[in-house]
């Protein structure tokens, strides 16, 4: 049996403040929120979590931006304006890619998050 993806988690220097970015970009408020932890429950019912660096168990080594998470969105060059007025940073303005029409975000950790068109299929 093939399990199913059900939780994400980030690890993140501040709940609260990434809190805040992540209910911007989603437009959702939080399921649950602590001083350590803020979880999400997304459209597919995948829950995000950010957890806080210093209090995860184990001790994260990893730094943030080694992955990214990935979002499908029906207009990502209206997206990218739309998060550029935010201030938010972009390392990849939209591109069309073998997938897709793509642009890649930061959230206050470096996480990537990257928002993407698929590529009509034949």
């Amino acid at each position: 049996m093939i399990p199913s993806l059900t939780f994400v988690l980030l690890f993140v220097e501040n709940p609260h403040k990434s809190s805040i970015f992540y209910q911007d970009i989603l437009g959702i408020k939080p399921l649950e929120e602590s001083p350590t932890f803020v979880m999400f429950r997304l459209q597919n019912g995948v829950m995000l979590g950010l957890w806080s660096r210093y209090t995860a168990e184990p001790r994260v080594e990893a730094q943030a931006g080694a992955q990214e998470i990935c979002f499908e969105t029906d207009d990502v060059d209206a997206l990218y304006e739309s998060w550029c007025k935010k201030h938010i940073a972009m390392p990849q303005e939209p591109t069309d890619m073998s997938f897709g029409r793509t642009f890649v975000a930061l959230d206050p950790d470096g996480h990537r998050i990257r928002m993407y068109k698929p590529a009509k299929r034949n």
